[in-house]
């Protein structure tokens, strides 16, 4: 009896635990032209979501970010991009200005949401919380970190902002390896 109330205790705190974390599909948010953009319209695709920015370091990986793109999303495999400008302020400028300077340095041709800041963003409390999310915590310490997400919406890996687009961690998992 002990052993059945045990059992009976752990599968309802399970239920209530796997119940209780999203998943990306279930998010919304504005594209830096103002549109809204359903994340449910992604169901059946891998995404890599991005924090971006445009004086960073980092920023050169647009170039690498759009050619992973380009050469992925046949395969039902799309990226995210969010500027962001919490880290040393390197994304300064306006929707217009973000999108200017991404298409004409870059040729970026994936989508990208509006500024938002990591803190209170509700799609970023979801990918650095296991709360959240179910897998892991993360902690977004700096521009161009990625998270990999599934094509049911569930996250399934952190890369830090010196893993490059094209690193073989997310070509593979793209590929299915």
């Amino acid at each position: 009896m002990k052993k059945l109330l045990i059992l009976a205790l752990a599968a309802i705190t399970m239920a209530f635990t796997t119940s209780s974390t999203k998943n990306l599909h279930e998010f919304k948010a504005k594209t830096l032209e103002g549109k809204d953009f359903n994340f449910a319209d992604l169901k059946g695709k891998k995404v890599l979501i991005v924090n971006t920015a445009s004086e960073c370091g980092y920023t050169p990986q647009y170039k690498d970010l759009e050619a992973l793109y380009e050469k992925y999303k046949s395969k039902n495999f799309v990226i995210i991009g969010f500027p962001c400008n919490d880290f040393g302020g390197q994304e300064p400028g306006s929707s217009a200005d973000i999108k200017a300077f991404c298409t004409k340095n870059f040729g970026v041709t994936f989508p990208l949401m509006e500024k938002v800041s990591i803190g209170t963003s509700p799609i970023y409390k979801w990918l650095t919380s296991k709360a959240e999310n179910g897998v892991l915590d993360a902690t977004v310490k700096w521009n161009f970190n990625k998270f990999l997400v599934d094509e049911n919406g569930k996250l399934v890996q952190y890369l830090a902002s010196n893993v490059k687009p094209m690193d073989a961690q997310i070509t593979n998992w793209i590929e299915g390896k």
